[in-house]
This record gives C-alpha cells, sequence and structure tokens, in this order.
C-alpha cells in the first residue's frame, strides 16, 4: 500500500467522496491530525531531520546554552547603548 497527499477543491470533495466509497476495498482515508494542526508539519520535520543530520556529520556546530545566552546579552547591550 502506498500513502499520498492529495488535494480536493471543496467543489469537489462530495464527487470524490463518491468514488472512494465506490472502491472502498481499495482505499482507505483518514485525517492526519498533524496536518490539520500545522499545514507544514512534514516539510518542518524533513528540514529537522536535515539539519540533526549535518550537526552528526559535523557540518554545522553547535554553540553551548551559555554561549548563546553570553552572545545574546553582548547583542542586548549593542541595542542598548
Amino acid at each position: 500500500m502506498q500513502t499520498l497527499t492529495v488535494q480536493i477543491q471543496d467543489s469537489f470533495m462530495q464527487e470524490f467522496l463518491n468514488f472512494v466509497e465506490k472502491r472502498q476495498e481499495h482505499i482507505h482515508i483518514e485525517k492526519d491530525s498533524n496536518l490539520e494542526y500545522d499545514p507544514y508539519f512534514y516539510k518542518r520535520q524533513r528540514e529537522l531531520q536535515t539539519i540533526r543530520d549535518e550537526i552528526k556529520k559535523s557540518k554545522i556546530q553547535m554553540i553551548s546554552h551559555n554561549e548563546f545566552w553570553d552572545d545574546m546579552d553582548n547583542f542586548v547591550d549593542t541595542l542598548v547603548k
């Protein structure tokens, strides 16, 4: 079985559901709650995985929590002056 994402125009929805109903032994439809809450869920998930892979391969360097906040403090200081 394969999984696809299908976008259907509102005006065609009932006709599509009628088609699926006639062929329900071959088609399974379920709502993806991830997409209900966030239409870009899978795109961001792929991007995050790419970032994690690059970190593991040392293509991107992580900085420590303290380093980050030191940099932020320095940045804010430049804004205040």
